[in-house]
């Protein structure tokens, strides 16, 4: 570092510019590429030995490979000649088939590739080819049939291959046959070469092991040089003295000692040095108190502003011991002073930017007009003013267009303390002409009362309060009007208490910006409350507004709209004959009118299917192929969506037998409470939503102990974003276990622990306690198919409505079951019989076999029948025929004296 500072206590001369620092090619072969010489050499030389140990080796596997060769096919040779009962072969009268198995045996046993015996002429006995059997050997025998050994090198038909012959000696060494072996040097070099392989991968992975090495140690004195030859360094040296004392910055370093190493030329200008200011200490130089104690500590700083002179110096400093360098610390100064008054106005700049934004995101989260102009004052305050109020019409609180005139209502009001004299929240106000919010209204732009104190037009609101409102410190007014297109729907007003400066033009200029980005909001909750409010009438319209008369169940029910926009989920109690009562809900999928209409629709349409009285799984499927219609009609319009998707459970029960028969399209299951509090959701099939089509439905039939509870429920209850639909079960079933047991508390407490804050999906809830139609208030009878036995069930019709105190109703009754009777057994098919049902009505239901259905007709005068229905419709409230797997009903109902 001192070596850039020439002689201590002079000022570096300046240097002309020059270029950057260039490698020429013959830089890059000087000293810079020291290291990366060194490096390819080091692997010009690795190579080297690596495929010279390569060479070796394959040469050394070859030699290796003819010598085993040779070994292996003398030792083969002489062992199979030595063999017992060798010359016992020899002399027999066929060699071939003694000898051919043993030495093919012998041959695959020691891996050669042929063993053939022959007699001294060289005529083969055996061949690993029969064909050869016969001919003469081809090879050197002249040494073996002189009872020596031959071993030579051959090119056969086979290949390059060693062959040894041997003689087969008598007991007194005459030559009595020869026996040679064979083998191809390719079968012995097989195993030599499959380890080549192996040795050419040692011999890359110890060459790319020593490459690595080499780079390593390069690249270590590469980082050591950095590089650079000598003439590089003198030239790094010029280029480095140009820029430091050329940039616009000041440069300071200061050593571990607190004195001064350099200071470039903006340094000396910012800081008015003296001429020998290097190697002096910081605290001699003359500078501030704070400066010099910041410059000569050398701890870490960023943009800190110190005041010297007349210049406010932004000072960067960093210490240059931190990766192991010397000590000491550099600074880099920078002069603020113009910037500073910019940065006073680019941070109001800024701070309205964001205010403006927070009102893109934060206003309008929610389509509902009074929480949407409560988040427009809470933004306002304290951010821009003190205290903001909205005042709207009732209109628009309604959903309704306002008029440009009347009263208004305090909808929303933030303030930075309390006790303001302001109206209050739900006060209704009417300005006077000359008020500057009546001014923003009539006129439709902003208004600014700089001074409260001094506006006599503001004043004349009301005399007293505006006077409480000067003496509560409150001095400055913007009212601004809340304007959607050609609509005003309000006025805001901002009041300034804190701050002692009034608003300016520009704040206004905000201000209308900030009630413009919230008008669009209010008015897209207007809009949406009036649309909300007539899906709402439209709904509760469509669904029950009071629960039939029944006896068989005790019903109490919630119904909640959604927060967010009016659903399709609707239930229904229908009562059905034989006393018995149905129970539906269901869900369509979707918010708004179009989900309103469809529910209202298919509810009429399960009200008209369930006159039929159908089993639930063929009302769930009369109703999947309504929706399939539904779907195809405004497909084929093409001005409203099909159904999204419908859910549906159908349970119909039976006081009588206590049995419940239970379907479902795609609805969560129903929950049934047992008396002793026992919770647990019936096994019912699932089945696919309505509009899918192609699957049947099923129904599950459970008899249910008098004073259950049958919890039918929409999806809204159980599921929403913040929980899955199993846990919210869970959550269902531990709430179904608390109350008293009385279907309305179990509505409350359920509703109680298990409802939203906004609910994000309509909620349907029944409950449904059992009650029983106990024996003494039942009577049945089995009817012979004839004619005689009428008389037989009138009286015995009648003797029962006297037990019941019903005298009064033997006649009705007895003409009644007359004509039913005598068309079951004149048209039906046995077994007739005749059940008497006390409820609420009297019941009186025939049955047979038969499925033919009676219908009502007009009888000309010369008929002699066909009258017998009409007057059972005249008698009776309601008659009609119900179906069975076992055939039909007949049944009318009466009402009680």
């Amino acid at each position: 570092m001192v070596r850039l500072l020439g002689r201590p206590g002079t000022r570096p001369a300046r240097r002309p510019r020059g270029p950057l620092v260039r490698r020429t090619p013959e830089t890059t072969l000087g000293g810079r590429s020291l290291a990366a010489q060194v490096f390819v050499l080091q692997v010009v030389v690795v190579l080297l030995l690596g495929v010279a140990a390569v060479v070796a080796l394959v040469l050394q596997a070859r030699y290796d490979t003819t010598q085993e060769a040779r070994n292996r096919s003398l030792a083969v040779a002489e062992t199979f000649a030595n063999s017992p009962g060798m010359l016992a072969a020899l002399r027999s009268p066929d060699p071939t088939a003694v000898l051919q198995p043993r030495a093919e045996a012998a041959r695959e046993a020691s891996d050669v590739d042929f063993i053939v015996v022959m007699n001294t002429d060289g005529i083969r006995y055996t061949h690993p080819k029969p064909d050869r059997i016969g001919k003469q050997f081809v090879g050197t025998l002249a040494p073996a049939q002189a009872g020596g050994t031959v071993v030579e090198e051959v090119d056969g038909t086979i290949g390059r291959l060693v062959q040894a012959v041997v003689p087969v000696k008598e007991a007194d060494g005459r030559v009595a046959g020869l026996v040679s072996a064979g083998i191809t040097t390719e079968h012995v070099g097989g195993n030599a070469n499959r380890q080549l392989p192996l040795v050419l991968s040692t011999a890359v992975a110890a060459l790319v092991l020593a490459t690595a090495g080499t780079a390593l140690v390069s690249r270590r004195l590469l980082r050591q040089t950095h590089g650079l030859g000598p003439r590089e360094m003198t030239r790094m040296y010029e280029h480095h003295d140009a820029v430091l004392h050329a940039v616009r910055e000041g440069v300071i370093i200061v050593g571990g000692e607190g004195e001064l190493l350099l200071a470039n030329d903006e340094a000396h200008r910012l800081l008015d040095l003296p001429p020998d200011a290097e190697v002096r200490k910081v605290f001699d130089l003359g500078l501030d108190a704070d400066t010099a104690e910041l410059l000569s500590s050398g701890r870490m700083a960023t943009d800190e502003v110190h005041l010297v002179g007349e210049r406010l110096l932004a000072i960067n400093q960093r210490p240059t011991d931190l990766a192991g360098g010397p000590a000491g610390s550099v600074a880099t100064l920078r002069d603020s002073t113009e910037l500073r008054a910019l940065s006073g106005r680019a941070e109001a700049a800024r701070e309205r930017l964001d205010m403006l934004y927070a009102a893109g995101v934060g206003i309008g989260t929610s389509l509902d007009v009074t929480r949407t102009a409560e988040e427009l004052t809470e933004l306002a305050v304290p951010r821009f003013s003190d205290f903001a109020c909205v005042d709207l019409f009732d209109a628009v609180l309604a959903g309704e267009e306002p008029e440009a005139r009347g009263a208004l209502r305090r909808t929303a009001l933030s303030t930075v303390r309390k006790g303001a004299p302001l109206y209050a929240v739900g006060e209704q106000i009417t300005f006077v002409e000359s008020s500057p919010q009546a001014r923003s209204l009539a006129e439709g732009r902003p208004v600014l009362e700089a001074r409260l104190a001094e506006s006599p037009g503001w004043r004349a609101q009301d005399l007293e309060r505006t006077e409480q409102v000067v003496e509560f410190g409150i001095h400055s007014l913007i009212t601004v009007p809340v304007r959607a297109g050609a609509l005003v729907l309000g006025v805001v007003s901002f009041w300034r208490s804190e701050r002692p400066q009034p608003f300016d033009p520009e704040e206004v200029a905000l201000a209308e910006e900030l009630v413009a980005r919230a008008a669009i909001s209010i008015d897209n909750a207007r809009r949406f409350t009036r649309e909300h409010g007539m899906a709402v009438t439209l709904q509760r319209s469509l669904l029950p507004r009071t629960l039939p008369e029944q006896g068989a169940l005790d019903v109490a029910y919630r119904y909640l709209p959604a927060q967010a926009g009016v659903g399709g989920d609707w239930f229904d109690v229908l009562p059905l004959s034989g006393a018995r009562v149905a129970l539906v809900v269901g869900d369509v999928v979707g918010h708004g009118l179009h989900a309103a209409a469809t529910m209202g629709r298919l509810r009429t349409a399960v009200h008209n299917f369930s006159a039929l009285d159908l089993a639930p799984e063929e009302l769930l499927v009369l109703l999947d192929e309504l929706v399939s219609r539904i779907d195809q009609d405004e497909t084929a319009d093409g001005t409203s969506a099909p159904v999204a998707g419908a859910t549906c459970l159908y349970a119909i029960y039976d006081p009588v037998s206590r049995r419940c028969a239970v379907a479902r399209a795609g609805h969560p299951p129903p929950a049934l409470v047992h008396p002793d509090g026992r919770v647990e959701y019936l096994e019912v099939p699932a089945g696919l939503p309505l509009g899918l089509g192609g699957l049947p439905f099923e129904t599950a039939e459970v008899e249910l102990a008098e004073g259950s509870r049958l919890v039918l429920y929409t999806d809204g209850l159980v599921e929403d974003r913040k929980q899955d639909i199993d846990t919210g079960l869970e959550r269902l079933r531990a709430a179904l276990g608390r109350g008293d047991g009385s279907p309305e508390e179990t509505c409350r407490v359920v509703l109680e622990s298990l409802l939203p804050a906004r609910p994000n999906d309509d909620i349907a809830l029944i409950v449904a306690r059992t009650r029983a139609l106990g024996a003494d208030r039942v009577a049945e009878w089995e009817v012979p198919v004839d004619p005689a036995a009428v008389g037989e069930v009138r009286a015995a019709v009648a003797r029962r409505l006297a037990r019941w105190d019903l005298e009064d109703l033997s006649f009705t009754t007895e003409l009644i079951l007359s004509e039913l009777v005598t068309n079951a057994i004149r048209y039906g098919s046995a077994p007739v019989r005749v059940r008497l049902l006390r409820d609420r009505t009297l019941i009186c239901e025939v049955s047979d076999s038969s499925n033919t259905s009676p219908h009502l007709r007009y009888a000309a005068m010369t008929d002699e029948g066909g009258r017998g229905l009409f007057l059972v419709a005249q008698l009776t409230d309601r008659w009609g025929t119900r179906y069975t797997p076992t055939g039909k009903v007949i049944w009318a109902e009466q009402s009680l004296p």
